[in-house]
């Protein structure tokens, strides 16, 4: 085994130069961070130092054997270290992957620029190129657009065959709905309870600790008058405990948390503290479908300790991608029981399922192609 030291501006800088002179099959050894010397101890300027090795290295002059003893000291290494040194190599082979994608037979660019569109992660784009790859080179010929859509559909569902879909189950009485501001949480539980009320003929009841908005407490006042169910505004734990005592005779009753910047823990610990999530309960995150996904992470890692089971996507008439929807959902392990499509009350909510849920993502598709 051969080793060579790189010394780079950054991680991903020294990424690109080991990837381009050892490949993909480099292991990183070490790293650390270095400072130049700079002029009477200021001006320190940063760096960062990686040793990389390779079995079958060519020999240079700024190449040296690893020592025996190298090898052995690696297998004593932590468990830590170990996971460090596989996240480290799949960067490496990660490193140009978007150019690699752009490199597939032309038969296959509209599907992937669609996916990419769509925003889909590179972690689901993947398996789906290359299986287009290996199914374009064993059977010569033209791919057809409807066989690659089969082929996408197939391994989509793969991904997501084992998450939980569908609505509300009706088993449990009360219905936990948490979610940052702005995401349409309250006309959300709205169309959920006018649709308990209407199909399934139940008696439903509201309580709401958004204390903070009146006009979010008008609003579910509104909705409740129009469905005859009674309505609690709970300010405290004692509040919650009477109000639960009050509905004792209810088929369901919809809980309607207060809507804040849940990026901030102590929100997210109030509500802790307020809500009880027992046996007796179903808690759905409500998260916009027009919200960047990194900033959607934030929010679901923020719940991350809440028995949080599906997720309800709102505003998806108000967006041309929603790849964020499948990313999240495979990257947390969540299912999905509802996503919204307008603000009428109760016809703008689809219960979800997974067939519907692909359908929505590549209709897109279907368009391009028959047009």
């Amino acid at each position: 085994m051969k080793m060579k030291k790189y010394v780079a501006s950054s991680m991903p800088e020294a990424m690109k130069l080991i990837r381009k002179e050892l490949g993909d099959d480099a292991v990183i050894l070490s790293s650390k961070v270095v400072f130049s010397k700079g002029f009477l101890g200021l001006f320190k300027k940063k760096s960062i130092e990686v040793v990389a090795g390779m079995d079958t290295f060519e020999q240079s002059s700024n190449t040296f054997e690893v020592p025996r003893m190298v090898p052995q000291e690696h297998q004593n290494v932590s468990v830590e270290i170990k996971k460090e040194l596989e996240d480290l190599k799949l960067m490496v082979k990660n490193i140009g992957r978007p150019e690699m994608l752009s490199s597939y037979p032309t038969e296959m660019k509209t599907l992937i620029d669609y996916l990419q569109e769509q925003e889909l992660s590179e972690e689901l784009i993947t398996p789906v190129s290359d299986e287009l790859f290996v199914h374009l080179k064993s059977n010569p010929g033209v791919l057809e657009m409807e066989e690659q859509i089969t082929i996408t559909k197939n391994i989509l569902e793969r991904q997501m065959e084992l998450l939980p879909f569908g609505g509300i189950s009706y088993t449990k009485k009360y219905i936990n709905v948490l979610g940052p501001t702005g995401v349409g949480k309250t006309t959300t539980i709205a169309k959920m309870a006018a649709r308990a009320v209407l199909e399934k003929k139940k008696k439903v009841g509201f309580i709401t600790t958004d204390t903070y908005r009146i006009a979010a407490i008008e609003q579910l006042k509104t909705y409740a008058g129009l469905l005859q169910a009674p309505l609690e505004i709970v300010y405290n734990e004692k509040d919650l405990q009477e109000a639960m005592v009050k509905f004792d005779n209810l088929d369901i009753v919809f809980i309607d948390t207060a809507g804040r910047n849940y990026k901030e823990t102590k929100f997210v610990r109030d509500l802790q503290k307020l809500i009880e999530f027992e046996v007796n309960t179903e808690t759905f995150l409500v998260l916009s479908s027009t919200s960047k996904q990194k900033d959607m992470e934030v929010i679901i890692e923020q719940f991350s300790e809440f028995p949080i089971e599906k997720f309800i996507f709102t505003k998806v008439d108000e967006t041309n991608t929603i790849g964020s929807i499948i990313n999240l959902m495979v990257k947390y392990n969540k299912g999905l029981a509802y996503y919204t499509d307008g603000q009428e009350v109760p016809e703008d909510i689809m219960e979800a399922s997974l067939e519907e849920l692909l359908k929505l993502f590549l209709k897109g598709i279907h368009y391009e192609r028959s047009s």
